[in-house]
């Protein structure tokens, strides 16, 4: 059979609104081979990553074409009929905290009877470990998927690794590449995502959120270019600003992991998904994603040879401070098994703040998650 055609992905137009946006730096990568490129970017990022945990990279060495049409095969995927994703879908698998694969809208409910409108699928990183299924219209084209799967590892996610052990100021600037390599098993995931728009009065009801304040779990997330305003971070201030979609670039956010190796010195960001604004409130918001982790063996202690993390004194974390080594895959386990639960609906007030059960937000015996209002 021929594989499934696909049609080119038209963007939607950006918001007229006049939203607070968020001030963030944008890395050139295209410095990065530059004589003393690298070290005027780890002087941006230093800063980026001690305040807000977010930032722009352009110059990536990916092209437009390669990420639309990674969006194209989002949309293709969601066009499906939802008998024919839910194959594609565990329940049990999320119990014990695996989430590749499909997982539908309305797996939980968010608050005061509303349901979340959140699609997800994710395609585990192609290291030989994570062997799955994949409807035709994808399996049609994991050829071009593994490729740009490689891509954002080896063009973004791998030139990061090295400015942040530059940073750290470690003996090696490939340091943190070992603990990351793509053909070593870890938990790394390209994302489709996928917001179906609300109407106002459901809106109102989860505090216009379509997801609450949270922190990612790994080391470093990529979000690329998405027209439909909605993600917010908060800033150093403690105020919520909208993210802007600007043209030919990734926004990048620090995570778990990275916070934990650094002692705390790399702020894992806070960041929400609001409902989009006016002009946007009534169009389906589609997300690509990846999600890079430190390899799976890789121990979440604070990184020992950092002469920088030495001399500021960072040498706990979260989870040393509870006596607890853990692997990136015992972490990854605990945490999406925590947030996948399902828990009891959020008791939400007027202002959209969430509250839940300390039983439900619990990692591990002494380890809450934090959801940020």
């Amino acid at each position: 059979m021929a594989p499934i055609a696909i049609e080119r992905y038209d963007h939607v137009p950006v918001t007229k609104a006049d939203l607070d946006w968020a001030e963030l730096i944008t890395l050139d990568l295209g410095l990065y081979d530059q004589p003393g490129g690298k070290e005027q970017l780890v002087k941006q990022l230093d800063h980026a990553v001690q305040h807000v945990g977010f930032f722009y990279v352009k110059n990536f060495n990916i092209s437009q074409d390669e990420v639309d049409f990674q969006f194209a095969l989002g949309r293709e995927f969601y066009a499906l009929p939802l008998e024919e994703k839910l194959k594609y879908h565990n329940a049990n698998d999320l119990v014990k905290g695996e989430y590749n694969g499909y997982r539908p809208a309305g797996y939980r409910v968010l608050g005061n009877g509303i349901r979340d409108n959140v699609q997800v699928y994710n395609i585990p990183k192609f290291d030989g470990f994570h062997e799955r299924q994949q409807p035709p219209v994808l399996r049609d084209h994991i050829a071009e998927i593994e490729a740009f799967s490689r891509k954002c590892h080896e063009e973004v996610i791998v030139k990061l690794l090295r400015l942040f052990a530059i940073l750290l100021e470690l003996p090696d600037e490939d340091q943190l590449v070992r603990d990351h390599q793509y053909d070593v098993k870890g938990e790394d995931h390209l994302r489709y995502m996928h917001y179906a728009a609300r109407d106002p009065e459901e809106n109102k009801k989860v505090g216009d959120l379509y997801s609450p304040g949270h922190t990612d779990l790994g080391t470093v997330t990529l979000l690329f270019r998405q027209p439909v305003a909605a993600l917010q971070i908060l800033n150093s201030e403690g105020q919520w600003k909208w993210v802007r979609p600007q043209d030919g670039t990734i926004t990048i956010n620090t995570c778990d992991a990275l916070t934990a190796l650094t002692g705390g010195l790399v702020k894992s960001s806070v960041h929400r998904v609001h409902a989009p604004p006016q002009d946007q409130a009534h169009v389906d918001r589609l997300g690509l994603l990846y999600f890079a982790r430190p390899n799976n063996h890789v121990v979440l202690d604070p990184i020992a040879n950092s002469p920088l993390l030495q001399r500021l004194g960072r040498t706990q974390n979260a989870f040393t401070e509870l006596g607890q080594h853990l692997t990136t895959e015992e972490w990854v386990k605990v945490r999406q098994t925590q947030q996948q639960r399902r828990t009891r609906e959020a008791d939400i007030s007027k202002e959209g703040k969430y509250t839940y059960r300390p039983k439900d937000l619990e990692i591990l015996p002494g380890l809450q998650a934090v959801v940020y209002n």
